[in-house]
């Protein structure tokens, strides 16, 4: 599973949440903490009438995530978040083809009940369900970024009204039910219209709550060391894999297209659910419980626990979630507005945004547009967007999203990451200078399959390279 190994989280004895303590880029793999350990001689128990206990207890006995489950657990989560997202978008094909049969149904239907001019038949619904077929890459793409936008920043409030745990759960249930009835739909006939409305509104609702699902698994990765981001992005890109693979398989195993979109849907299920049974397991580890008693910690939290264990006071903060924090740190945490933390997160905040619309912006609606220049009437026809355009995006999105568990470059407040995400404009014009079809204005510079594939590898290289470096950077911020 690449490189993205939570590696070097064992020695932290830190008390307060290695993401606000721990100096050093935030997706490489920590060196052991040192806070900690200045105030472990005078520290005192978080229990009554137990001194010189408790700080020991936390430095040295610190549980350990054994045999990585947590960091296994987020894998599977981030597989989990955006999987049914990429088989919607690798089965695009199944539901062009879809359109196109339920147009060829009802001319065969009102071939069937003639009327005065069978004539009129052909020509009357076939502009209108060609530009359905057409425009669908499209306006997929737009019913999946603007609520996945809108979503996002609604969630930045969701989180003070809704549990994180009705929040995950909600998402995973709600994508769930969704594919379930994709998958119904698949042996179900309808017209091409309605199709079409029904599989818009179905995207629209799985882009809703995965992003409300993104957002909180962020926030639950925000209370572990900061290596258990990389996890999460880590199986984001290998989600992408997964569907191009069974795509691929599909086709070389000659089945029928809707048989294996119905396989798709059924497999998006199963992930979905063992997701959903990770993320109810998590809980129950002890590595995932410690790092849960610093929930609400904010600046100079940390220094507070150490004052109220030096006193001997009972933190019974911890056993709720810290929901009735010490009184000297409930004005610190009322003062973290909105507005602050926004302006604290901007750079990687606005980076994140920049670089997945340049993304979307071009794949998979133009890219998935390309033609082989080389494969004639041999099988790389078929194979030539499976393999160039999906595959290799997902492949080369999650080396790059797993490259930054052991090597991030540039820093966070480095000139050089703003830059380098504005210069990914530059695959926007290298992309629709390939061959793209159907065009009218530009020439094709880049006709050569070998062109595109050099590309969509860089391109998908620095996708999830540069996302995941932001997305570790945030916390920090």
């Amino acid at each position: 599973m690449g490189g993205a190994h939570g590696q070097g989280l064992l020695p932290e004895p830190e008390l307060g949440p290695p993401p606000k303590d721990r100096p050093g880029p935030l997706c490489s793999d920590p060196s052991s903490g040192k806070s900690g350990h200045p105030q472990a001689p005078e520290g005192g128990s978080s229990r009554p009438g137990k001194t010189n206990t408790a700080v020991t207890m936390t430095t040295t006995h610190q549980p350990q995530d054994r045999y990585k489950a947590v960091w296994l657990i987020f894998f599977m989560l981030g597989l989990g978040t955006l999987l049914p997202w990429n088989f919607f978008m690798t089965a695009t094909r199944y539901f062009t083809n879809r359109l196109d049969e339920s147009q060829n149904v009802s001319l065969v239907t009102a071939e069937l009940s003639k009327d005065i001019q069978p004539s009129a038949a052909p020509t009357v619904p076939s502009p209108e369900r060609n530009l359905l077929s057409a425009v669908f890459n499209n306006v997929m793409t737009l019913c999946a970024m603007l609520p996945l936008l809108f979503f996002t920043c609604l969630n930045s409030f969701l989180h003070q009204r809704i549990p994180q745990s009705v929040r995950i759960l909600g998402s995973l249930v709600a994508i769930l039910l969704v594919f379930l009835i994709t998958a119904v739909l698949v042996k179900v006939q309808l017209a091409a219209l309605p199709f079409f409305v029904i599989t818009m509104v179905k995207i629209v609702l799985i882009n809703s709550f995965g992003a409300i699902l993104q957002g909180s698994l962020f926030g639950l990765a925000g209370l572990l060391p900061t290596s258990y981001t990389a996890p999460i992005m880590s199986g984001q890109g290998l989600a992408g894999i997964f569907a191009s693979v069974a795509m691929i398989c599909a086709i070389a195993s000659g089945s029928e297209l809707s048989e294996s979109a119905f396989g798709y849907f059924i497999i998006a299920c199963g992930v979905i659910v063992l997701a959903i049974v990770c993320y109810l397991a998590l809980p129950r580890l002890e590595f995932y419980r410690y790092y849960q008693q610093f929930k609400l910690e904010g600046p100079g939290e940390q220094e507070t626990k150490l004052d109220l264990i030096s006193k001997g006071e009972e933190t019974g903060a911890n056993k709720e979630e810290s929901r009735v924090p010490a009184p000297s740190s409930q004005p610190t945490n009322k003062g973290h507005s909105i507005r602050a933390i926004l302006r604290n997160i901007l750079v990687p905040a606005l980076s994140v945004c920049f670089i997945f619309t340049v993304t979307i912006g071009v794949f998979p609606a133009v890219t998935a547009e390309v033609r082989s220049s080389i494969a004639g009437t041999s099988a790389w026809g078929d194979y030539f967007i499976p393999v160039s355009c999906f595959l290799t995006f997902n492949v080369f999105d999650w080396l790059g999203r797993s490259l930054t568990a052991v090597f991030t470059w540039p820093g966070k407040d480095s000139h050089w990451l703003p830059s380098l995400v504005l210069a990914r404009m530059l695959f926007v014009p290298l992309l629709l200078l390939c061959n793209v079809q159907p065009r009218r204005h530009l020439a094709v510079v880049f006709e050569h399959d070998a062109w595109f594939l050099v590309f969509m590898a860089a391109f998908a290289f620095s996708n999830g390279y540069l996302a995941s470096l932001c997305m570790c950077f945030g916390p920090k911020s």
